[in-house]
């Protein structure tokens, strides 16, 4: 006997994507920004269907996820940021404090939501990440997108079949 398996759909024709990007560090932020929508563009998903808002900073990141998650026009969002270790707590505080904001809306909206946001130890990290960074938060705002759909999809044709019995 063989389990049922959803495999990884990277499709993103049809998506509607939302992406938030910090303008903190705003070098690498532009870095990160460019290589996901680029990726996001590869995999189909149309330009028309990207809508990008910038923020402050990581900790601006999780209310305008929330404020396009609350809209209904997105089938997965992208958090964009850089936090990079400076020589106070600050840092954590930041980076654990912007990725649980994300968790939350997530969450609370049964929303696909990429976490995007480098947490590095100085500037040059941050640089080399980036556009393997940006790129990952694409593949994996539509892979999420697409489960999603499939789930929601199945749920609905086992309501259907528990009527019909």
């Amino acid at each position: 006997m063989t389990a049922e398996r959803i495999e990884s759909d990277l499709g993103g024709s049809g998506l509607r994507i939302g992406v938030v990007q910090s303008r903190f560090n705003e070098d690498v932020c532009k870095s990160l920004s460019a290589h996901c929508i680029q990726e996001l563009l590869a995999l189909g998903v149309i330009a028309e269907d990207i809508l990008v808002a910038t923020v402050p900073g990581a900790l601006e990141i999780p209310l305008a996820l929330q404020k396009m998650a609350t809209s209904g026009q997105f089938d997965a969002l992208i958090a964009l940021g850089a936090v990079i270790r400076g020589e106070t707590y600050h840092f954590e505080l930041v980076s654990n404090e912007s990725a649980a904001g994300l968790t939350r809306v997530g969450l609370q909206f049964g929303m696909p939501i990429a976490n995007g946001i480098l947490t590095t130890n100085d500037d040059a990290q941050a640089q080399a990440r980036a556009g393997e960074k940006g790129v990952a938060a694409a593949r994996a705002a539509v892979e999420m997108a697409n489960l999603c759909s499939t789930l929601e999809d199945l749920a609905a044709d086992h309501e259907l079949d528990d009527e019909s019995d």
